[in-house]
Parts: C-alpha cells; sequence; structure tokens
C-alpha cells in the first residue's frame, strides 16, 4: 500500500553557491533539517521555486540523489519532473524513483498548449515509466494549460498512480469540482487560499512560504485539521501579506528570489537565483526594504505560532 501525502509540503529553493555556479549541499543539509525540525511532513523539489528550467540534466541528477540521501526518510521528498519534451519527462520520472524518490509533482506540458488529448498521453507516458505516486500540477499562470475537472477524472480513473494534483488556478471552487468529479480519488491540495480549500476537500497545501517559515506553515494545516480555524485564518492572512509586499515591486521580483533571500533572514543561506529571474542582490534598497518588512511579519507570526503551541 502506497503512503498517502498529507499536510502542509514546502516547495523548496534550490541552494546555490554564492557565485551560481554550483549546487551548494552544505547548505542543502542544513536546509532539509530545519524542515524535519519544523514538523514538515515533506517537501516538493525541482518546482518552479527551485529554478527547474536553470538545471542542466546532470545537476538535476546531483541534486535528487542528495537531497534523498539528506533526507534519510525523515520527510517525504516528491521530485519535479515536467518538460515541454514527453520523454524528458519519461526520464526524469524513472531516475526520481531509481534514487529513491517517494513521488513526483509533474506539471502538464508548457509552451505548446496542448489540448487534453496531448496532456493526457503526455501523462500516461510517465505514469506507464514509473509506480511512484504522480501529483499532477495545475498552474495555468506558468504553463498556459489549465486543466479542467473533467480532465482530472479522466486521468484518475485512467492512471493508477494520478492520485494527487497540486490546484493552483487562483479558482478556490476547482477543488470541489475535482473532489466531485472523482468521487472524492484524487487528493487535492491547495497551491493558495488554504483554509477555503481545506473546506471545500483539500488534503494539503503546496506553498513556497516553507522556504522560510516551515513551522508555521506547517501549523497552519494542523490547525485546520484539528478544527482550529480561527488559528488557521489568522496564520493565512499574516502569510498573505507576504505577497501583497512582494507584488507592490516590478514582476519579476517573484517568490524565487525573495524566497531565498529570506531563508538567509531565518539563519539558512541558499544563494540567490539564476539568471534569467531577477537575483534579489539586484533589487537594491527597495528589495532590502522589502525583505525588512517581510522580516518583522515572520518575527510576529513565530512568536504567534509559539503561544498557540504553548496553550
Amino acid at each position: 500500500m502506497r503512503k498517502a501525502f498529507r499536510g502542509s509540503y514546502g516547495v523548496t529553493v534550490t541552494p546555490f553557491t554564492e557565485d551560481g555556479s554550483q549546487i551548494d549541499e552544505k547548505a542543502l543539509a542544513a536546509f532539509i533539517d530545519w524542515q524535519v525540525q519544523a514538523g514538515s511532513p515533506g517537501i516538493i523539489i525541482l518546482g518552479t521555486t527551485g529554478e527547474f528550467l536553470t538545471l542542466s540534466h546532470d545537476e538535476r541528477t546531483r541534486y535528487v540523489e542528495a537531497t534523498v540521501k539528506l533526507a534519510a526518510g525523515r520527510l517525504d521528498v516528491l521530485v519535479g519532473a515536467s518538460d515541454a519534451f514527453t520523454a524528458n519527462a519519461v526520464r526524469f520520472a524513472r531516475e526520481a524513483e531509481a534514487l529513491g524518490a517517494d513521488g513526483l509533482m509533474v506539471a502538464p506540458p508548457y509552451y505548446y498548449t496542448p489540448t487534453d488529448d496531448e496532456i493526457f498521453n503526455y501523462y500516461s507516458a510517465v505514469s506507464e515509466a514509473t509506480s511512484l505516486p504522480i501529483m499532477l500540477y495545475n498552474n495555468p499562470i506558468t504553463t498556459n494549460v489549465d486543466m479542467s475537472a473533467a480532465l482530472v477524472a479522466r486521468m484518475t480513473r485512467a492512471l493508477d498512480n494520478v492520485r494527487y494534483i497540486k490546484e493552483a488556478s487562483m479558482d478556490v471552487g476547482r477543488v470541489y469540482d475535482i473532489v466531485e468529479a472523482t468521487r472524492g480519488v484524487m487528493n487535492v491540495f491547495a497551491g493558495e487560499r488554504p483554509v477555503e480549500s481545506f473546506l471545500l476537500g483539500a488534503v494539503g497545501y503546496v506553498n513556497p512560504y516553507a522556504n522560510y517559515i516551515p513551522r508555521a506553515s506547517t501549523r497552519l494545516w494542523e490547525a485546520l485539521v484539528d478544527g482550529r480555524l480561527e488559528e488557521a485564518r489568522t496564520i493565512q492572512a499574516m502569510i498573505a501579506s507576504f505577497d501583497h509586499i512582494i507584488a507592490e515591486g516590478h514582476p519579476t521580483y517573484g517568490h524565487q528570489c525573495y524566497s531565498k533571500a529570506l531563508a538567509a533572514s531565518q539563519g539558512y543561506p541558499v544563494g540567490d537565483v539564476r539568471q534569467p529571474l531577477t537575483p534579489f542582490s539586484a533589487l537594491g534598497e527597495e528589495g532590502i526594504q522589502r525583505r525588512d518588512r517581510i522580516v518583522a511579519i515572520i518575527d510576529d507570526l513565530n512568536r504567534y505560532v509559539a503561544a498557540q503551541a504553548a496553550r
């Protein structure tokens, strides 16, 4: 029987050395230990926040191998296995399984704006190549593909290891639609609005915030499961304020560079982003001010979570 994934899973950054030329395995080790200490049930590597498009195939292999080894079974490791070319997605899936990953997160083929049949065939190929559980990743903003509840249900019926989805279409009602269309077989992970998603049937939360508030993001979902809705709503509101501060800047000042800068602010330096993303170091005083505003909220959030845990 496969293990069930539940709770808050961070889509984690890829730690780079100071010059960005290599993956920093020492920083990775400390970062994973932090996630374990915070009680995170799992992490997802090589997603959007993990800058998967900037890694060579050899780097991917070494990074997956190192992450699984350092996690050492203390938390789940899901690996992003997305590509615009089906053969590459299949290759990444097989490799992740061979290296000991617990599951996969796979976005549909991007750039081409594929048809439903093309998307189905892509996921079929990945499904046939591995026995690992597959988490679909529906993120129309980055892939230009919005997988409908009907398409998700079709894949759920046909592909035995497609049993999870990160639903990030910005339509929280889609959570309910997918649960209904699949008769509860598909396990939906919220991509945003975790409180509302939980109330509509989501079983987990996939988010970038675990990169700098792993205990608070884990606590949010624990509060929902335990029926502490006001606590969960308070944490969600404080997290939402991070997004507002980041969004005030240029669109390319996104979560990747801020996630890394904020991880460093919490004592876990993981380098900066690779181009073409705008590095935090290029944001100057504006970036520093935004980071410091967020850090002040993080401090309040951590105090709140500690107080709730002590009750």
